[in-house]
């Protein structure tokens, strides 16, 4: 179960990236590139909502005790989309912006504007840096879990090899306390002398 819910978290940290770079990238693309971007990203968000309610429901199918670090996990994810959401907005109003100053010939391109653009760019990129090291940071720990559980099952296995070879142990040892008792036995039944019916007659009881 956790490991479908760590690849969807996988597939969310890619997609999450790419959004951010192409919210980056929309106020600096010519008009006509700039509305198939924005469409763009329209779907991806949507794919990234999607990635949202899957692993929701993986959260919701994991056992109650070990469930707390999953929804802490989602409670972040859903606060990245916010903001993601948000930064949207403010670059499709940013593009409206600049399409109607290209129609009333209004040169929206001032020194202010470009340094604003500038820093919001680079707070978008350091996010993608963020999302891609907190992407890799989950696979290591992932890989670093089915380690460990490839070490338990060794263990394990080591453990039930040693319980079958005390069993064989056991049973070789009971075989040959039998074979010990059975000669015994026969040992005993040659001992008894064998008394004839004349002998027997013989014999005075009072």
């Amino acid at each position: 179960m956790s490991s479908d819910f760590e690849g969807y978290e996988q597939d969310f940290a890619v997609l999450t990236a790419e959004i951010t770079n192409k919210i980056a990238r929309v106020p600096r693309l010519p008009p006509d590139e700039k509305k198939q971007m924005v469409a763009n990203v329209e779907k991806q968000l949507e794919e990234a909502k999607e990635l949202l309610e899957q692993m929701d429901l993986e959260v919701r199918e994991i056992p109650p005790q070990s469930r707390g670090m999953y929804s802490n996990r989602m409670r972040s994810y859903k606060q990245e989309m916010g903001k993601l959401e948000t930064d949207f907005k403010r670059s499709r109003i940013a593009y409206s912006d600049e399409v109607r100053n290209e129609l009333l010939g209004d040169d929206g391109n001032s020194s202010e504007n470009q340094r604003a653009h500038l820093l919001d760019n680079t707070e978008r990129l350091e996010r993608s840096s963020r999302r891609l090291e907190a992407g890799y940071q989950i696979a290591v720990e992932t890989e670093q879990i089915g380690q460990e559980m490839l070490e338990n099952l060794s263990h394990d296995r080591e453990k039930i090899q040693r319980a079958r070879e005390r069993l064989r142990e056991t049973d070789a040892n009971l075989g040959k306390s039998s074979r010990v008792l059975t000669g015994m036995l026969r040992s005993s039944a040659l001992a008894i002398p064998k008394i004839s019916l004349n002998q027997l007659g013989k014999i005075d009881f009072y």
